[in-house]
């Protein structure tokens, strides 16, 4: 047993005495890449180096732009009309009682597709004011940013309650704004979340009163009539389609989400 031990020491002891010894070559050579480089750089012009860090800055930018690429659905789903559209559909759906018809994907498509239309006004002004300059490299990043914030910025407010703006302003610990102009882009972001959120469940409690009561009647109807085998959903599913079918419900539901938002 004591030989054993012995072995395992020995091993051990070697194990670690070949990792110090890879760490110092690694090291070694880690210093004379950094050597190498400094040499190289220090030996170039003023104009090579400022040339270097023009060709460096664009894949840095392109980096950046690949690493918000995760970001852009949170930011289409929060500071658009998206959030609205889409609890609204998906609660008509549910009042109505087909569970998965309209599959999610033509929800999701026909509120993408509204989203760019309602938004168009804005998404058109951010493009002159803001990406299309700043392609051209008349504008800075910092100047870019600020014109295309606006647009949305002036979306967002005309949709958010003073209230919920209020209460994230109260929260956030800063001063109270002299205009709206000073309330920063952070505290509004949240506030027109929840407006759009409280918007839309009112929006879709007006949507389930007339279903809910199409299925209240028809099943005080089978209840006096004794059919207490016969489930009241396949009676009013029919009926709740065709009258959907004929008040052009598609119609007049798209046309009143889109007035909401003028």
């Amino acid at each position: 047993m004591v030989l054993i031990l012995n072995r395992i020491k020995a091993f051990n002891l070697k194990f670690k005495i070949r990792n110090h010894k890879l760490l110092a070559l690694l090291s070694i050579i880690f210093l004379m890449g950094l050597c190498v480089v400094g040499s190289a750089l220090g030996a170039e012009s003023a104009n090579n180096m400022e040339s270097t860090i023009k060709q460096l800055a664009t894949p840095i930018k392109i980096a950046l732009l690949l690493g918000l690429i995760p970001v852009i659905p949170s930011v289409l789903v929060c500071l658009t009309c998206f959030t609205r559209v889409i609890i609204v559909f998906s609660l008509l759906r549910n009042a109505i009682g087909t569970r998965t018809t309209p599959p999610n994907q033509v929800i999701v498509g026909l509120t993408l597709f509204m989203t760019f239309f309602i938004m168009q006004a804005p998404f058109k002004e951010v493009y002159n004011n803001a990406i299309a300059p700043y392609i051209a490299q008349t504008i800075g990043t910092e100047e870019a940013f600020n014109n295309g914030i606006q647009p949305i910025r002036r979306f967002m407010l005309a949709q958010v309650r003073e209230k919920d703006l209020a209460l994230f302003i109260h929260f956030s610990g800063a001063d109270k704004p002299k205009n709206v102009s000073e309330v920063p882009t952070t505290t509004i972001i949240p506030a027109f979340i929840i407006s759009e959120l409280r918007t839309a469940f009112q929006i879709g409690f007006l949507l389930y009163l007339p279903f809910l009561v199409i299925d209240t009647v028809l099943a005080s109807v089978l209840l006096s009539m004794g059919m207490f085998m016969l489930p009241p959903m396949m009676i009013s599913l029919p009926i709740k389609l065709l009258l959907f079918v004929l008040v052009d419900g598609w119609n007049l539901i798209v046309g009143s989400l889109i007035m909401s938002f003028r």
